[in-house]
């Protein structure tokens, strides 16, 4: 099985920002599950749970953010347990540059939550913390979820890109 995975945060800095959001689609032969972990259940444990029988593992700048974010706050080095693919890596190999919404555009990957990044990531927590704004966590989720989707899209276009 392999995993597509994508986190949230408070910010850049592993050391005084948090993981708000761990995104994970896992598919298998006949077998898809969209997991996302949130707050309390942000853990190695519930993780390793979400990752059970995957042998790859996705993403997008992983090996520069998402994966050292999660080995300096949960503990863990996925790249000890899985083989782990950096879709970001690939694109540079195929001469496409940019972040993950600029590559979708260029291969026509469709997005419904245009006008969300990082930057509104970030805000779209503090709103949720701070005013009790389930709008916002619920928008926070959806761009989430778009982004692992995509990441499983991006794979596909990028195995016939040239």
């Amino acid at each position: 099985m392999e995993a597509y995975l994508d986190i949230e945060t408070t910010g850049l800095s592993r050391e005084y920002s948090e993981i708000t959001v761990i995104g994970l689609l896992v598919t298998g032969h006949r077998s898809r599950r969209f997991v996302q972990l949130i707050e309390n259940e942000i853990s190695e444990e519930k993780l390793f749970d979400a990752l059970d029988g995957v042998s790859l593992l996705h993403s997008f700048n992983g090996h520069r953010f998402d994966l050292p974010f999660i080995r300096y706050k949960l503990g863990i080095n996925l790249r000890d347990h899985f083989d782990c693919c950096d879709l970001m890596e690939t694109c540079h190999r195929c001469n496409l540059r940019g972040g993950l919404k600029l590559v979708e555009q260029t291969l026509r990957i469709p997005r419904k939550s245009h006008g969300i990044n990082g930057f509104e990531a970030v805000r779209l927590w503090w709103r949720y913390k701070n005013d009790y704004d389930e709008d916002a966590l619920k928008t926070l989720l959806e761009y989430n979820r778009e982004d692992v989707i995509n990441l499983e899209l991006l794979k596909h276009k990028l195995a016939t890109y040239t």
